[in-house]
């Protein structure tokens, strides 16, 4: 309890150095400071991972190269994001089917061509600052950030995309740093999604990338889904809405560790914390305090 009131003081004490937003779409005013997060790595003794929730999509569009930029630059451990396939069997990141709701377009993804797609304005919606944000790809994503912070790659909807998870592998083994190196793909690289079939392909190809299951329901919680699970995976990730100290507990039990998803209320922190999640993905990862983990930080 005492740690906890600890971290609910400091998270408190930061959200007062900053401005209210005027709403989620208006940029950030500035980082956490130094002395803040030196603060935060003398009261704290955690390990879990600051994962940024389609990159730091609470102060940028999401899933841009704009977002992630940002994400790194306030110390995310990792950068989560969601791939498909455009009709030319590019992998692409963008969450939504379609494209209506993050561009000025209109189309499913696997219906338009990898140029068609990035002619598409997908940073003017969320604030005119980012307007020319186009679809990043993941080669593009790979190139730029791999090796400097780790990525959290969501196969999205892959029962559409026949043959995503050798488009996925293939650009890792390709372009990720060190690919020739099993274990430091391990530590830089983890690839979930709902599909658990999906994963099983995508586990075949390059056994050596850990594995999220993406979990929405507390019925594929039972302890005979949890090993059948631990048998390919080595994370469940589940919504925050099912939380509890009794699950992080069992899913640890089952020998897996959990990421838990999407937080963007900072008084949700604490309890997370002291339950014993191993990751928190978040839209805010400046609100995050910092991880022993994170070698990157700057204090």
């Amino acid at each position: 309890m005492k740690k906890c009131m600890v971290i609910l003081a400091v998270l408190l004490a930061f959200s007062s150095l900053r401005p209210a937003a005027a709403s989620l779409r208006e940029p950030p005013h500035t980082l956490a400071s130094a002395d803040v997060r030196s603060e935060w790595r003398e009261e704290l003794s955690g390990d879990w991972v600051n994962i940024a929730h389609r990159g730091a999509s609470g102060y940028a569009p999401e899933n841009t190269m704009a977002s992630f930029q940002k994400a790194f630059d306030m110390g995310a451990d990792m950068l989560e994001l969601d791939v498909q396939l455009s009709r030319d069997g590019h992998a692409v990141i963008i969450h939504d089917s379609d494209v209506e709701r993050t561009s000025n377009g209109r189309g499913e993804v696997g219906a338009l061509s990898l140029q068609e797609l990035k002619s598409l304005d997908v940073g003017a919606w969320y604030h005119t600052d980012y307007s020319g944000e186009t679809i990043p790809t993941l080669e593009e994503v790979v190139e730029r950030f791999g090796g400097e912070i780790g990525l959290l790659i969501e196969l999205k909807l892959p029962s559409r995309y026949p043959g995503i998870e050798e488009k996925v592998a293939d650009v890792l083994k390709r372009k990720a740093p060190g690919a020739s190196r099993p274990q430091d793909v391990s530590r830089m690289i983890m690839v979930q999604s709902t599909d658990t079939d999906s994963l099983r392909r995508f586990h075949a190809l390059m056994p050596e990338v850990p594995l999220g299951i993406v979990v929405t329901s507390s019925k594929e919680l039972s302890k005979e889904r949890l090993q059948e699970f631990s048998s390919f995976a080595g994370y469940i990730n589940v919504s925050v809405k099912l939380v509890s100290r009794s699950l992080i507990r069992k899913i640890h039990e089952a020998g897996m560790k959990t990421f838990v998803w999407t937080i963007r209320d900072v008084l949700q922190i604490p309890f997370l914390m002291e339950s014993g999640v191993d990751g928190i993905i978040t839209d805010y990862p400046d609100r995050v305090p910092v991880s022993y983990l994170n070698h990157r930080a700057r204090s």
